[in-house]
């Protein structure tokens, strides 16, 4: 399938001073996270009314969610129709980590549940553990947490094997945790795997990466995700030699994420067909996405404040293509980089992005854990 529309880059960067919100409009902004506040405590993370209006998901039970991604994820591709995780396996409830272990690794469809806490051992896979293809992981409420150790999504890792093999990992959905204190990664998506939906959890303390995607891996959505205290973030592409893996593949969609004084890589790409970073809220960052060894990304909608680079095609290497649209940068040191054209990610699929003015009430009020 080729997809050939493009979006031309703007003739100029976006200034990085004053916020361009008029007086009125910031207290519309300001009234309407309020309300959205108000409706997280009664219980609706996200509105009804509000994800009917912006096409975002319905709320539903962590327990059995019914609700599917928006972005990357949802394309009919690679012989999978979008992401639905373990839907129609056998729903089951971890409170261990005997119970967890045994549950990802097993053959087939699975809705696992998470309750409360449990801790990865780390041993010989330095706390790495491997995830088969048809799982939904959810966590149950507000407490489901994984620390000590992270999720793998990927099969070993080979340098020679330069497209899709047949037992690629696919299909994996994973919600509503809590991870902290892994000693590697807390989620790394290797190996062609593809349609991987990673929303409304939480990240800290990683030792590494907190989501990194990589090794010719496609078809990924990570949504409503909050990071916080924690150095790198988002890396796609794990070096400047993945050109044979990665080319043409990490197709990525990022949105609705709350980088909350994360530090760096939100993302960090490389080589990239086509990553699309939308309605995102970056706050006190060394930097937001960088674009390089002619990697394609359409940064759209977002709000970066005091972020140091907001966006970069100039970083490390061989640059990259970016095209920015409708972003707020308030208390920055500088413009978001241009250059190139990048394909349109409307040609994959349909989405609707909020307003920039309004992504700081509601990124802050409804991503992380416990509101779905």
């Amino acid at each position: 399938m080729t997809f050939e529309s493009s979006v031309p880059a703007p003739v100029a960067p976006s200034g990085c001073a004053a916020s361009r919100i008029p007086y009125r409009e910031r207290l519309t902004a300001l009234a309407a996270g309020a309300a959205a506040l108000i409706a997280l405590l009664a219980g609706s993370a996200v509105p009804a009314a509000r994800a009917a209006a912006h096409g975002e998901p319905p709320v539903v039970p962590a327990a059995a969610p019914a609700d599917g991604p928006v972005g990357f994820a949802t394309v009919n591709a690679l012989g999978q129709n979008g992401t639905t995780g373990g839907a129609g396996g056998p729903v089951v409830t971890v409170t261990t980590t005997a119970q967890f272990l045994d549950y990802i690794a097993r053959p087939g469809p699975y809705v696992i549940q998470v309750s409360g806490r449990i801790t990865l051992p780390t041993g010989r896979t330095d706390g790495m553990h491997d995830v088969t293809s048809d799982k939904t992981i959810v966590g149950l409420g507000s407490g489901a947490a994984l620390t000590g150790g992270g999720l793998n999504i990927g099969l070993p890792v080979d340098d020679d094997v330069t497209s899709p093999p047949a037992g690629a990992v696919h299909n994996v959905i994973i919600r509503n945790i809590a991870f902290s204190g892994a000693t590697d990664d807390m989620i790394n998506v290797q190996m062609f795997s593809h349609h991987i939906w990673i929303d409304h959890n939480d990240f800290s303390n990683g030792d590494d990466g907190a989501v990194d995607i990589k090794r010719g891996s496609d078809f990924v959505t990570v949504s409503w995700n909050r990071f916080h205290d924690h150095d790198k973030t988002l890396l796609l592409s794990h070096d400047e030699d993945a050109g044979p893996q990665d080319i043409g593949r990490l197709r990525v969609t990022y949105h609705h994420n709350y980088f909350d004084a994360s530090d760096q890589r939100h993302p960090r790409v490389r080589f990239a067909a086509v990553v699309h970073v939308y309605n995102n809220y970056y706050r006190d960052n060394s930097y937001g996405v960088a674009s390089t060894y002619d990697a394609g990304v359409l940064v759209e909608n977002n709000y970066f404040y005091s972020v140091n680079n907001p966006g970069r095609v100039d970083f490390s290497g061989d640059l990259g293509r970016l095209v920015e649209r409708g972003n707020i940068l308030v208390a920055c040191n500088h413009p978001i980089e241009t250059r190139g054209v990048v394909t349109e990610p409307r040609t994959y699929y349909p989405y609707t992005a909020d307003p920039a003015a309004d992504v700081p009430a509601i990124v802050a009020a409804g991503a992380g854990v416990g509101k779905i």
